[in-house]
């Protein structure tokens, strides 16, 4: 039992308030999701030519000694913003394999730091305690953006852990949120780690945000990443994935993890309950649906 929400905005003009929208109805999650909550936000993207790192460190982090280690390590411009205990890294790289090199480096040199996202839009804040905490903590209402993903969790099946605590980002702009079981998730993390798939913790959803890191860097669109995905993955499952351009939302073939969609002329919608979509403006007026098992629900800005 969790809390799943996601917020498309298809209206720019409502970008300015991405980040109230989404807190009120994260919520309303909280009773399906006391334990942690987080959420993964897609704002002011970098150049081609830059990546965004978000860090995640224990509460007592120091950032300025962080800063220090960096600046040995790190060539080129790069900057470094602390908010609480997460902060967010931008620097210089020649391409998408710099990035990613860059964020191993990263990872390498600082042990006491979990990497929660890379891309050039993504960032993932999550922590440990009720929804409401955690969208004070990272000043949450305040977050601009096209789209975003959150949820709160009911630990069932690991510890309560900030770790543990959703959103998983597995790949660059790449963001998984799940409700749900997966049976085959032991086997498949060490499948894909042999293909180079990396993971910090033993949550299945990471390793269904792992799985499609794997298929999109094969080749595969995302909806054919997921079309593979109704045929590999085993399980209950309700998954709400964000990606640099769009949105997509997908239940397994049984579907027997709640979901509800709704859509207006400004923004597409989606929770575990109708009462978080009912938060948001317009809701009166939109086209309200229970999505279908195994059908593949996705928007992209182009």
């Amino acid at each position: 039992m969790c809390g799943i929400v996601g917020l498309y905005f298809k209206n720019p003009a409502l970008e300015s308030r991405l980040g109230g929208m989404l807190a009120d109805m994260l919520v309303q999650m909280t009773d399906r999701g006391p334990d942690s909550a987080g959420v993964a936000v897609y704002h002011d993207p970098v150049a081609d030519s830059r990546v965004k790192i978000t860090l995640q460190g224990p509460d007592d982090v120091d950032w300025e000694a962080v800063r220090a280690e960096l600046d040995d390590a790190l060539d080129g411009d790069w900057s470094l913003t602390p908010l609480a205990n997460h902060a967010v890294l931008v620097a210089d790289v020649a391409d998408q394999t710099g990035a990613m090199s860059l964020a191993a480096r990263v990872d390498d040199l600082l042990p006491s730091i979990r990497l929660t996202s890379i891309g050039s839009a993504i960032e993932i804040y999550k922590e440990k305690g009720l929804p409401a905490k955690v969208i004070d903590k990272f000043r949450l209402r305040e977050l601009t953006g096209t789209h975003a993903l959150g949820h709160t969790r009911m630990a069932t099946e690991s510890a309560v852990t900030t770790e543990h605590s959703h959103p998983f980002s597995t790949g660059r702009d790449l963001c998984l949120v799940h409700n749900g079981s997966l049976s085959n998730h032991n086997r498949l993390r060490e499948d894909l780690r042999r293909e180079g798939i990396r993971f910090q913790t033993d949550n299945d959803s990471e390793v269904a945000a792992g799985y499609l890191t794997w298929r999109l860097g094969q080749g595969a669109s995302l909806k054919e990443a997921l079309e593979a995905a109704i045929r590999d993955l085993d399980g209950f499952y309700t998954f709400a994935i964000g990606t640099r351009d769009g949105f997509a939302v997908l239940r397994d073939p049984i579907a027997c993890k709640p979901a509800v969609l709704a859509e207006t002329d400004d923004w597409v919608a989606m929770s575990s309950e109708y009462r978080a979509i009912a938060q948001l403006p317009g809701s009166e007026n939109a086209r309200i649906w229970e999505p279908e098992p195994a059908t593949i629900y996705s928007w992209e800005k182009h």
